[in-house]
């Protein structure tokens, strides 16, 4: 007898594990999901996963450059 793979029918996550969660958008910057929308990902049917599925290539343009680290003090004068 043969074993069969058991595969879900569900959609995957947009993970991309770059996992870091932007200070002012509140949106992960690998994915662009929102925490609640990370954290509640397992439980959520499957119209709710494809419509933000959607959503995420919009989401992108929210996002502004953060200034930080080395390039922030190359900028300051003193």
């Amino acid at each position: 007898m043969k074993d069969e793979i058991w595969k879900r029918d569900e959609i995957e996550s947009p993970c991309v594990q770059i996992c870091v969660i932007h200070p002012e958008a509140r949106i992960c910057a690998g994915c662009l999901r929102s925490v609640e929308e990370i954290t509640r990902w397992s439980k959520m049917h499957s119209e709710e996963r494809r419509a933000i599925m959607d959503e995420l290539p919009n989401r992108r343009g929210h996002l502004k450059k953060r200034r930080g680290g080395r390039a922030a003090r190359q900028g300051r004068k003193g």
